[in-house]
């Protein structure tokens, strides 16, 4: 089991993710439970509502799901580096505009579900094997430090996060 993350381990913006997760949760057993449960909510929604915003400026149900595999992925290649031992300072990403440039709205529901599957397997597969003595290596991403096993409750906390909204503010509309 991964231990949850001292906050000396992540920069104070991500704590709102990691700090709802209860101390002694396997977080592995969580990304495979999350994974079911996105299947679930965006499973819900028809093709015709996955480009739904649930007010001007939002991003829409496809335009979300996009950003939790984007996020995903850099928060799994930046846990891949720092466990390798990269010493370089990894770089941050703007959300929004990766989102601007993704074609997300063109692309079906069904196929960003998919691919969340199958980053979700790889993540999980990461995490898995990777040496224990790599899990509390810190490096640094977009200038604050970040150990290998707080990014992997970053990922779990910045899903749950988002499944919330989705939830909240999405499905309640539709």
């Amino acid at each position: 089991m991964i231990p949850k993350p001292l906050p000396s381990e992540y920069n104070d913006y991500y704590h709102k993710y990691i700090q709802p997760i209860p101390d002694q949760t396997d977080v592995l057993e969580l990304l495979l439970k999350q994974r079911q449960e996105v299947t679930q909510l965006f499973g819900r929604v028809t093709e015709s509502e996955a480009n739904f915003a649930y007010e001007p400026g939002k991003w829409s149900i496809k335009e979300l799901l996009g950003h939790m595999n984007d996020t995903e992925r850099i928060m799994a290649y930046r846990a891949l580096c720092i466990a390798r031992g990269e010493q370089t300072t990894l770089p941050g990403f703007d959300e929004n505009a990766y989102v601007a440039n993704s074609g997300f709205s063109q692309r079906t529901l069904a196929g960003l579900l998919k691919e969340h599957q199958v980053i979700r397997e790889a993540t999980v597969a990461l995490f898995d094997t990777l040496p224990e003595e790599a899990l509390s290596r810190v490096g640094s991403a977009n200038g604050s430090p970040v150990s290998v096993r707080a990014l992997a409750f970053i990922i779990a906390g910045h899903e749950r996060h988002h499944l919330q909204i989705l939830k909240e503010r999405y499905l309640v509309k539709l």
